[in-house]
């Protein structure tokens, strides 16, 4: 619902609260601890959201950079989107950051019964008991946000992390990309791959494209880096240490890739120091 791991943090604490206070006026003949929780989840959730801006991914900003060379200039006002670190949080392959960055584009109120029905999986007349409204609602802004978010997700086609064909497709990666080899890494990527890189806004699509792009990379930033895998949203992740001037290698981003028949077509590039600190990783590579 919020795209963001602290806000989410943070609701969860009002909704703890808001549930103690209210112990005493829970009825176990009405709903189950469960559903009386997340009742309560939601329309903390709801207020919350009022009046504040969606959480995207450049790539749902605009159009894809074809300049590998343009300037890489971090957007502050914009609240983006945040993975979710799989080691803190128990992740299904409903949390896909596909998934929740086409939710963040979704109403309030229709991303609420999008995430109750589909990834929480209950029913339309317990829904629409925790949203205080009708089943025809529900099953309307249901059919409404699968329709907004269909063609965006793809989460069918995604594999798990622990997917052989997804395992050895990241492991070739760190291996090129370790090794500065432009051409190897571009033969991992799907045809139309996607290199986005928040917080600064510009996007890449294509082989091509991906690959002006990590020339850039390592001319500017040269030879010796070194990745540590891990996990975020169920998806397959990488921390990247670059080397500095004295050669000591110090984090630089996490990586999200999406692979698909084990090729690369999405790596989301974080290189906001609040998404290190929600993965707890060193700032130096040893």
């Amino acid at each position: 619902m919020a795209g963001s791991f602290h806000d989410a943090e943070d609701l969860v604490q009002e909704t703890m609260l808001r549930a103690w206070r209210a112990r005493d006026r829970y009825d176990p003949g009405r709903a189950s601890v469960r559903t009386w929780l997340y009742r309560i989840a939601a329309n903390v959730s709801l207020t919350a959201l009022e009046g504040r801006a969606r959480r995207p991914l450049p790539s749902g900003l605009g159009a894809a950079s074809d300049d590998p060379g343009a300037p890489l200039q971090p957007s502050a006002d914009i609240p983006w989107l945040q993975p979710f670190p799989d080691s803190r949080v128990e992740v299904r392959t409903d949390l896909r950051l596909a998934l929740v960055a086409a939710l963040q584009v979704l109403p309030a109120r229709q991303r609420a019964v999008l995430v109750l029905r589909e990834v929480l999986e209950f029913s339309a007349a317990e829904v629409a008991e925790q949203l205080d409204t009708s089943v025809a609602a529900v099953n309307s802004a249901l059919q409404r946000a699968r329709t907004a978010v269909g063609r965006i997700d793809g989460a069918d086609t995604v594999a798990e992390p622990d997917d052989a064909a997804t395992h050895a497709a990241i492991s070739r990666y760190v291996e090129a990309f370790e090794a500065a080899d432009v051409p190897a890494l571009v033969t991992l990527l799907t045809d139309d791959a996607i290199l986005e890189m928040p917080p600064v806004p510009l996007w890449y699509q294509g082989r091509e494209n991906y690959g002006r792009f990590l020339d850039r990379v390592f001319a500017l930033r040269g030879p010796g880096w070194r990745m540590t895998p891990l996990t975020a949203n169920g998806q397959p992740a990488l921390a990247a240490y670059a080397p500095d001037d004295a050669g000591v290698r110090r984090l630089h981003t996490v990586q999200v890739f999406t692979v698909v028949g084990g090729r690369i077509a999405r790596n989301v590039v974080f290189a906001d120091p609040v998404v290190f600190e929600l993965f707890g990783l060193p700032q130096k590579f040893s």
